[in-house]
């Protein structure tokens, strides 16, 4: 939990130091049954590590890191400790390096968190769908610039945040499934595991040193790759489809605590007991949804700044505080978006939409939401006739097109 990002809570244990020191025991664990399976190592030589280490490990862990610069030496020691002195000590780790371990659990992690943000994009997808059809007819004044624009209506406008929705699904769908598995040794070269390959024996020590690495992968159901220890595209590229995310929601959010101002009071977020108050002043209503969503759009941009500045500045075959920049970085920017994911979910399920004050505040202004109709009809020698509501049906219509193609449940 985490006092100063209030709404922490709804992430649980994603990307924990516990969900990590548990990735890090599948990684080492789907390596070891990989180097069996390759006849590099003996069969006795295969074990179930997630029993091992756990929660009760994590201060131990982390007192000692700083001696290596990261947990994964002193856990590598944790687990042949408690693997005994038998062959599954011996060969736990053989042909990995530290980077390995650590990068694939920060990919398993980081897969678990966009795995959860996709279930509630789908949910918003839905919300909004249904706002685009249940107030495609319903008026409201377009605001351009702070000021009246022309008319629209609130199903387009549910429509337009539907569709930046589909493209950050999208882009997030795209990133998930290229995050892969980092297992390249020392430097990228798997030479240790070639060598441990050619001692004993095998026909083709390259040949099978990628075949554990494809094994390997597939047992955590991650892609193989060539190592991409010095290229970080796999983060970076996963990073900016989050905050992707973050500017639709964070958009939403913007006009929804805007539109909910009392002077407008066009929308509002779900009435809870007890949420929105104020310390001193008993009569607010605090959009507080809307605000924490806003603030971890306004935020989320920085973080992914430091894993770009940070894939940059790789140096050598491992670079020295580059890569450790980005552990607790890329943690930050999981947990937060799936808070952010949570919270813009709740928003929209429970969207309170006025719309008699919509319709209001439009025919209120009647004249200078339509004063771009007359200049038109003004061109063309006709009059003015008609809503002036232009294609804002067909586009409602395309966007639900797009939605229901993306969420089969949705058609």
């Amino acid at each position: 939990m985490n006092l100063l990002w209030p709404g922490d809570e709804r992430a649980g244990e994603l990307f924990g130091d516990s969900a990590f020191l548990a990735a890090m025991a599948q990684v080492e664990e789907a390596w070891l049954d990989a180097l069996v399976g390759a006849g590099i190592a003996p069969r006795g030589a295969r074990a179930a590590l997630a029993s091992l280490a756990g929660a009760g490990d994590v201060a131990a862990l982390a007192d000692g890191a700083e001696a290596g610069g990261n947990p994964v030496i002193g856990f590598v020691r944790l687990l042949r400790g408690r693997l005994g002195e038998g062959e599954s000590a011996r060969w736990l780790h053989r042909g990995l390096t530290s980077q390995d371990t650590l990068d694939t659990a920060l990919v398993l992690c980081l897969r678990d968190c966009v795995d959860r943000i996709e279930l509630e994009l789908g949910r918003q997808a839905g919300a909004l769908a249904r706002l685009a059809r249940e107030h495609r007819g319903t008026l409201m004044a377009g605001r351009t610039l702070t000021q009246h624009a022309v008319p629209l209506t609130f199903g387009l406008k549910a429509a337009t945040w539907l569709s930046g929705l589909i493209d950050a699904a999208d882009a997030l769908r795209r990133a998930r499934t290229s995050l892969p598995a980092q297992l390249g040794g020392a430097a990228g070269t798997l030479s240790a595991v070639v060598e441990l390959a050619a001692g004993r024996g095998l026909a083709d020590p390259v040949a099978t040193a990628r075949e554990v690495v494809a094994v390997a992968a597939a047992a955590l159901d991650l892609p193989a790759a060539t190592p991409w220890h010095t290229a970080r595209g796999p983060l970076t590229s996963t990073a900016d489809a989050l905050v992707g995310c973050a500017d639709v929601w964070g958009h939403v959010a913007g006009d929804v605590a805007l539109l909910g101002r009392p002077e407008i009071g066009e929308l509002g977020e779900p009435s809870v007991e007890g949420r929105g108050g104020s310390s001193t002043m008993p009569h607010k209503a605090n959009p507080v949804l809307s605000l924490l969503i806003r603030r971890h759009a306004l935020a989320a941009p920085t973080l992914a700044a430091t894993l770009h500045g940070a894939a940059a500045s790789y140096v050598d075959e491992r670079p020295d505080g580059a890569w450790h920049a980005e552990w607790d970085t890329l943690r930050t920017l999981g947990r937060r978006s799936v808070v952010a994911a949570s919270q813009t979910t709740e928003l929209l399920d429970g969207l309170r939409v006025d719309t008699d004050r919509m319709r209001a505040t439009a025919l209120a202004s009647y004249d200078g939401l339509h004063a771009e109709q007359l200049s038109m009809a003004a061109l063309v020698d006709g009059s003015a006739a008609g809503d002036y509501l232009g294609a804002a049906d067909a586009i409602i219509d395309t966007t639900l097109a797009r939605a229901a193609t993306r969420w089969k449940e949705l058609s």
